[in-house]
């Protein structure tokens, strides 16, 4: 196991990696719950989605963009990505000897949630296939029906910043259908990139619905693991917040900075 405990963790930052930009969603959490932290981010985007990638593909990129972060000295690993989160984090915690937290979806508060008994679950094919959602459904999904749906074209759609457009909506419609059709009234966000198109999808289901996802989740999960090896910031002013991204598209550091909500420094990735 590599040792990667950097010196004076402290001031060391927070690393946080997603197949592309959705893991933004997660990163805006952590930002709003540890301000004072420096935050790096890597968006995978030239390979995004991952959720149709075989899982050696996506260890293989996990190492490649947890190896960059560390040798940038974070002091913990944020894995912004279900399908990532499931086909590499084992492999990970195994190499890695800092705090590694991934994600998972939410079916434990959506069963906690639901009114009517229907969880709808929205996320990539890769995290609906993966044994980790296998055992999650074991675990939560005992008393409650739960309708799960792949979404192929959604995350393509967030990357390229069209989180209102036509096609969005139709897609949005095609695999919200069945879900509502069942009576779901809880809707778990299962990938990061889809608490971008939040207002989209209520305004399809209905503002009744329930939407969950797990980014405020993850950031106090990061807090309690950095508080519990005494690694929090102790600074006072705002920390810095960095991006690089593989992403081929011209468009994406502008889809960054809105996404982010802010200007950011924005750096490619080889």
């Amino acid at each position: 196991m590599a040792d990667s405990r950097p010196i004076g963790a402290r001031a060391r930052p927070i690393g946080v990696f997603d197949s592309g930009i959705g893991g933004i969603s997660v990163l805006r959490h952590i930002h709003a719950l540890l301000p004072q932290e420096d935050l790096l981010y890597v968006a995978d985007s030239a390979n995004a989605p991952y959720g149709n990638k075989t899982p050696e593909f996506i260890r293989e990129r996990a190492f490649a963009l947890s190896d960059f972060l560390i040798e940038k000295g974070v002091k913990a690993l944020v894995v912004a990505c279900n399908t990532a989160t499931a086909a590499a984090i084992s492999a990970m915690r195994e190499r890695y000897d800092i705090p590694i937290i991934g994600m998972e979806p939410a079916v434990k508060p959506a069963a906690a949630a639901t009114k009517t008994g229907v969880i709808g679950v929205l996320a990539t094919v890769g995290t609906l296939k993966s044994a980790q959602f296998a055992a999650l459904l074991d675990t939560y999904g005992q008393n409650v029906k739960i309708v799960t749906e792949g979404c192929p074209g959604l995350v393509e759609c967030v990357e390229r910043g069209e989180l209102e457009s036509s096609e969005t909506r139709k897609l949005l419609e095609g695999y919200l259908k069945p879900l509502l059709d069942a009576g779901a009234d809880t809707i778990v966000l299962g990938c990061t990139h889809y608490p971008f198109v939040k207002p989209l999808i209520l305004e399809i289901a209905g503002s009744e619905t329930t939407l969950i996802d797990t980014g405020a989740a993850v950031a106090r999960q990061l807090q309690v693991r950095l508080a519990d090896k005494g690694w929090l910031s102790v600074r006072v002013k705002e920390g810095i917040t960095a991006f690089w991204t593989n992403s081929p598209a011209s468009e994406a550091r502008q889809v960054i900075t809105r996404l982010w909500g802010e200007q950011a420094s924005i750096s490619a990735l080889a």
